[in-house]
């Protein structure tokens, strides 16, 4: 009796096991690019688990198939109560978004003094990640004309990316760009949205990346 007892507990926790890897594995892959993610964002390219077919242990209804293994990407998001600030978390990346309003005066490229203790702290997580290669993206709402928004949007790029050099010294390298109105996170037919819109974002691999 108590061996009969013992093989069912093996078998049990190896149907658990086995029913954890399919949730991570049957169905579910990395991302595809979304026509608001901004060039350059890479998707997630972990080997998927690995799962046999053919173990026993592994229930499916009769003349059933898996499906080919994805990884499963997961993103966390956690933005501050005014949505001034926000970051996001994938398998891959690390990305930061401030907006405009907490860096900048209007229509303006020169860090304010709250500006600077703001990016001091990405910077902290920048080396706590050991990433060596940033990315620094500028964007605006669509107000105005669209050659004034690239302008605008690399000269806030170029700033923050500065003011980052100061304390992350000549190791780490820099990928710039100003993409003025293009890539909108927001509606920008209300003063809400665009606030969104007018953003800077540091994006950078996680560790071990």
């Amino acid at each position: 009796m108590a061996t009969t007892s013992g093989t069912r507990t093996r078998t049990a926790r190896a149907a658990v096991t086995t029913a954890a890897a399919l949730l991570l594995a049957v169905t579910l892959g990395p991302p595809t690019a979304r026509a608001d993610d901004p060039p350059g964002v890479s998707e997630d390219t972990t080997a998927p688990v690995k799962i046999d077919p053919h173990d026993p242990d592994l229930r499916m209804v009769q003349g059933a198939t898996l499906a080919p293994a994805k990884v499963l990407n997961i993103k966390s998001i956690v933005e501050t109560d005014d949505g001034a600030e926000r970051r996001q978390d994938t398998n891959a990346n690390v990305t930061f978004a401030l907006q405009a309003e907490v860096l900048f005066g209007k229509d303006s490229a020169e860090l304010t003094p709250d500006a600077l203790s703001r990016i001091g702290t990405i910077a902290t997580e920048i080396k706590r990640q050991h990433a060596t290669s940033l990315r620094v993206f500028g964007f605006t709402d669509n107000l105005g004309t669209a050659a004034h928004g690239l302008v605008l949007s690399k000269d806030r790029a170029n700033a923050v990316q500065r003011e980052l050099a100061k304390t992350l010294g000549p190791t780490i390298t820099f990928q710039i760009r100003g993409y003025g109105e293009e890539y909108p996170i927001a509606d920008n037919g209300t003063e809400e949205g665009r606030k969104k819109n007018r953003r800077v974002e540091v994006s950078f691999p996680r560790a071990g990346r």
